[in-house]
């Protein structure tokens, strides 16, 4: 396997490669052709809010079934950033690594148990606590819910959230409303995606999580000058952002081009008319015939 590899990826998960309507991986072909690339020597990496239960239940247990240890014996790179850059973990030829965490991003336990405690209560019937998480405080869909029928509980949600973390003085954005702490600080925000709240500090985002991914790859060997970054939401353009600041050939690939196409210094891919997974899936197909793996 060459040190210099063609190609390097950095992939958000929701979207891409799991579906957003079952939260899993539902295109086989996106197992296959994840197997194919990181055994051609592609670095591949997975930036995601999701928690590192996730990834390994809902990605990597079914990359590992799919032969994932075999493709990284001989010397396949492939690393996973959760929680947008406070978690993280490396996979090998022997399964995944230490899941570390940066304790310093992280929100207060008694917020956490609040928030638990008060989803029980109130949302149990439409969302749940993702106890998954171990830096972020996390909320999601229920399956059994439509979108239509989960955004305005969603709402409601994100405002009783603001709400707590006002009255516990941790200073906190929502969209165009920003109070701060005693300090005159803010360092807490609350992101929403189309299937759920995250409440995390504004020090994470998908631009952390890819200058940590590159840190692990770049200690395991040479790095390639080329790199695509894939996702569904305008924050995984961030993955992109880093790549292209710091020097590297990027292009951005949007499977949801309908929530807005962000003008970028650096090419933004479309995979005509299809969307999500069904995206992801075609994007991985194409690299895998153009480097003729």
């Amino acid at each position: 396997m060459t040190n210099t590899p063609a190609l390097g990826l950095l992939l958000d998960i929701d979207g891409p490669i799991a579906s957003p309507v079952s939260r899993s991986i539902a295109i086989p072909s996106i197992l296959s052709d994840l197997l194919t690339l990181v055994a051609g020597g592609v670095p591949i990496a997975f930036i995601t809010g999701r928690s590192a239960d996730f990834v390994l239940e809902e990605v990597v247990a079914p990359l590992r079934a799919a032969g994932l240890d075999s493709a990284l014996q001989d010397g396949g790179r492939m690393f996973v950033v959760c929680e947008k850059g406070a978690v993280w973990f490396a996979l090998g030829a022997d399964g995944p690594g230490e899941i570390e965490v940066d304790r310093t991003v992280a929100l207060p336990g008694e917020f956490r148990d609040h928030i638990r405690s008060m989803v029980g209560k109130r949302y149990a019937d439409s969302m749940f606590f993702d106890e998954g998480k171990l830096a972020m405080v996390s909320v999601e869909q229920l399956t059994t819910l439509t979108m239509a029928e989960y955004q305005p509980l969603q709402l409601e949600y994100n405002d009783v959230a603001f709400d707590a973390l006002v009255e516990r003085g941790l200073g906190v954005r929502y969209g165009d409303r920003e109070v701060p702490d005693a300090a005159g600080e803010v360092p807490f925000r609350i992101d929403p995606t189309i299937i759920s709240s995250d409440v995390e500090s504004v020090l994470l985002d998908k631009d952390r999580g890819a200058e940590r991914a590159l840190a692990h790859f770049e200690s395991q060997g040479g790095l390639p000058d080329l790199w695509r970054s894939v996702g569904d939401s305008r924050s995984d353009y961030k993955m992109a952002d880093y790549l292209y600041a710091a020097g590297y050939d990027v292009a951005h690939v949007d499977v949801r081009p309908a929530d807005g196409v962000l003008e970028k210094p650096y090419p933004v891919v479309i995979e005509g008319d299809l969307i999500h997974d069904e995206a992801g899936a075609a994007f991985l197909s194409y690299w895998v015939k153009k480097l003729g793996l």
